[in-house]
């Protein structure tokens, strides 16, 4: 490393492989972030504005789309930005201060679905004492933990981070700054990051599992005991949504993150983390609402009152 120059810019490969789809490739992933922007500030403004939304269930629901946002927003215009321009180069510091964010973005998500399947044990096994359980006070609780532990969690890989040197290689292989790719190309020992990301993201995520996996035994279990009829078919139609996203984002998640090639270093996919960082922020408002009667219902209500005359 000593004859080698200490690099103080990177450079993030995006999609330069394929240049005759740069134009394709930008109007469609600006298509799709617009359909997210709109379709997640929905979600918030029906949670926010309709009475009927004023329960845990939804408020979980509008932190989720304004993680979405947030995600999204982090990753989406620096990757337009790219496809219409030949420089490509971003700081290291602002590097690493993507990948604190996004951190932040992707624990928090991780954290907060486990918490919704919480909420939905109290409310089907225990509803008689949902109230109780899941006040008001109880749930700006239980964000503050997601926000905490995001944010402990983020700090730690970041902290680290800036103690990576870069002297060999500066392309990142990837159109945003994620751990993953970041590590692969330093020149600097590893271990410990590595360790971290293990220790760190798999608690956390065990941890979160295991608590989805405990309130959805319950849940299923309480499930049986009903009658066939219209209990079943409303907790299906409140639990399929959550099961539906729970499964896409853990996956995408364990793809990315905790596989490692021949020569034990991360090997990120690109297709994934478009998925995970594009494509699902605008699936997830799409899966909880479109056939979520109260959504519908918020949807007419808000839509009566800007256009009475068209509804």
């Amino acid at each position: 490393m000593g004859n080698q120059t200490i690099l103080k810019e990177l450079i993030l490969s995006g999609f330069s492989d394929l240049p005759a789809l740069r134009l394709p490739f930008f109007l469609f992933f600006l298509l799709i972030y617009l359909m997210t922007l709109i379709w997640n500030s929905l979600i918030i403004v029906l949670v926010v504005t309709s009475s009927h939304l004023h329960v845990p269930m939804y408020f979980f629901l509008g932190n989720l789309a304004g993680l979405d946002l947030c995600c999204s927003s982090l990753t989406v215009p620096r990757m337009l930005f790219d496809l219409l321009t030949k420089t490509r180069k971003i700081s290291i510091q602002a590097c690493i201060t993507q990948v604190f964010f996004f951190i932040f973005c992707a624990t928090s998500e991780v954290s907060l679905l486990a918490v919704m399947s919480y909420d939905r044990y109290s409310a089907i096994c225990l509803p008689l004492h949902y109230t109780q359980i899941m006040s008001w006070k109880v749930c700006g609780q239980l964000m503050s933990i997601v926000c905490c532990l995001s944010f402990t969690n983020s700090l730690v890989h970041t902290l680290h981070a800036f103690n990576l040197t870069f002297c060999g290689s500066d392309i990142i292989e990837s159109f945003f700054c994620d751990l993953p790719q970041l590590l692969q190309i330093s020149c600097s020992d590893i271990h410990i990051n590595v360790l971290l990301l293990f220790i760190f993201g798999g608690s956390i995520t065990i941890g979160c599992l295991t608590l989805t996996f405990l309130s959805y035994v319950y849940i299923f279990q309480t499930v049986l005991k009903m009658k066939v009829g219209g209990g079943r078919r409303k907790v299906f139609s409140t639990c399929t949504p959550h099961l539906t996203v729970m499964f896409i984002f853990y996956g995408s998640v364990f793809f990315n993150y905790f596989q490692l090639n021949e020569s034990h270093r991360f090997a990120g996919n690109k297709g994934v983390s478009v998925f995970y960082t594009v494509i699902l922020p605008l699936l997830n408002p799409l899966i909880y609402s479109l056939r979520n009667q109260d959504i519908r219902k918020a949807s007419r209500n808000v839509l009566k009152k800007i256009l009475p005359n068209a509804v």
